[in-house]
């Protein structure tokens, strides 16, 4: 058994969490020239009724206002192939508007906001409620569109500080 921590501090914390794989995802919030996107690793589903999922962002960053002024946004799973654009929109100096929209080969959805076709699947999602947590901010959205999920699965994966995908599943394991 290992030692506990009674107080620990932002590093081991980070470093406990990195022990927990994630997906990895692209926030999106407007289209066109007005496009901003985000590498996002904080998905998670609420409920089913209504089709709630959360999001969390940095309450200083520049996506919160964003989404708050304008009520929607949109969020794409990114597959194992679309690794080089986790990185890309993960630094501060990532581009935006057309250059985003055409880096991403994006599409206007629904709500407005980019989608990317080639993601494992994009969900946009009305801005339902916004909760302070510590350095973040809680976007919780409400589904009104589904995109894609037609194709094999293949999700980039984030572990430990690094990307990586799930092994390929032969025919004989699956159900």
């Amino acid at each position: 058994m290992t030692s506990a921590r009674a107080e620990p501090d932002a590093d081991a914390f980070r470093a406990a969490m990195g022990r927990f794989p994630t997906g990895v995802t692209l926030l999106t919030q407007g289209s066109g020239d007005d496009t901003a996107v985000m590498t996002l690793n904080s998905l998670t589903s609420v409920s089913l009724d209504p089709m709630l999922i959360l999001v969390s962002v940095k309450a200083d960053g520049r996506m919160r206002p964003r989404i708050s002024r304008a009520g929607s946004f949109a969020v794409s799973v990114l597959t194992a192939a679309q690794r080089g654009l986790a990185r890309e929109f993960c630094r501060p100096d990532r581009c935006e508007g057309w250059a985003a929209m055409l880096r991403l080969a994006a599409e206007k959805g629904i709500t407005g906001n980019a989608v990317l076709p080639a993601a494992e699947m994009s969900l946009e999602c009305v801005l339902d409620a916004e909760h302070e947590a510590g350095d973040h901010t809680l976007l919780i959205g409400r589904v009104v569109a589904l995109h894609g999920g037609a194709s094999e699965p293949d999700p980039l994966l984030f572990h430990q500080g690094r990307f990586g995908e799930l092994p390929a599943v032969s025919d004989k394991e699956h159900p």
